[in-house]
């Protein structure tokens, strides 16, 4: 670390949050799933705010057309784990950090294997909706804190990002779609938990759709439709804010 005291990195955030907050935010145990154009800014600010134990979740690799909103991708990234490239980041940003990768997809088939009972905070930034859906389910049946990222695609204005107990998000097809979903299924979460999301009315375009009938089913991602970093980015930070602000709730 070139003998640089870590302590100094998180200074001001302590000037803001107090000791026991920090302390509190380097013993949390976090676990987030999907490390794209929401969960890449979610995961870098919650290491640059304290966080010490993460582990980040996707089977993907970087894109070309993932450079306009993922902090991961870039021209030099293309093509490589989204996990391993983040790693990267975040241990640079702090090499005292526990980073735990994962390549691979959550779903219901592979939900036990990750364990969840054993983490405080659950970040879904997942954008398949069928496996979006059963994250949501397993995470609620646990004791730890779930966050979930609503639609962020089709919209551009940072400003009109809020958050809002699941059932009270409105204005957002995609938490609409996982209601329905629900309902249909006879399987619904266990408990309440936030959701980031847009009041900002979607952009319409000739090929846009926050959902169809195909949604509900699981077949599409909602990273088909046009979506930028400026909203991408904003919802990541709501998240890490709300973590950071719920363990500095806790006295």
């Amino acid at each position: 670390m070139n003998d640089v005291d870590d302590n100094a990195f998180f200074h001001r955030t302590e000037m803001i949050l107090g000791e026991p907050t920090m302390r509190r935010l380097a013993e949390a145990r976090v676990i987030l799933f999907g490390c794209g154009g929401v969960g890449s800014w979610a995961a870098e600010a919650l290491i640059r705010s304290g966080l010490k134990r993460l582990t980040i979740v996707d089977p993907d690799v970087v894109a070309p057309s993932n450079i306009n909103r993922q902090r991961v991708a870039s021209v030099s990234t293309i093509g490589r784990s989204k996990v391993e490239a983040l790693k990267e980041i975040l241990y640079d940003i702090n090499p005292a950090a526990e980073i735990v990768g994962i390549c691979e997809a959550f779903t219901a088939e592979s939900a036990e294997s990750f364990r969840l009972e054993e983490y405080d905070y659950i970040i879904d930034a997942i954008d398949s909706l069928k496996h979006k859906a059963e994250l949501i389910i397993t995470a609620t049946s646990t004791q730890a804190t779930l966050i979930s990222s609503m639609g962020a695609a089709l919209r551009v204005d940072p400003m009109m990002v809020g958050h809002a107990e699941f059932w009270k998000v409105s204005g957002c097809r995609l938490a609409a779609t996982l209601r329905r979903r629900f309902k249909r299924d006879g399987r619904f979460p266990q408990k309440r938990f936030e959701c980031v999301y847009s009041k900002e009315p979607p952009i319409s375009t000739p090929t846009s759709s926050e959902t169809s009938a195909d949604d509900i089913a699981g077949s599409r991602r909602m990273r088909d439709n046009g979506s930028c970093v400026l909203v991408t980015a904003a919802f990541g930070l709501a998240i890490a804010s709300l973590v950071v602000r719920d363990i500095s709730s806790k006295k």
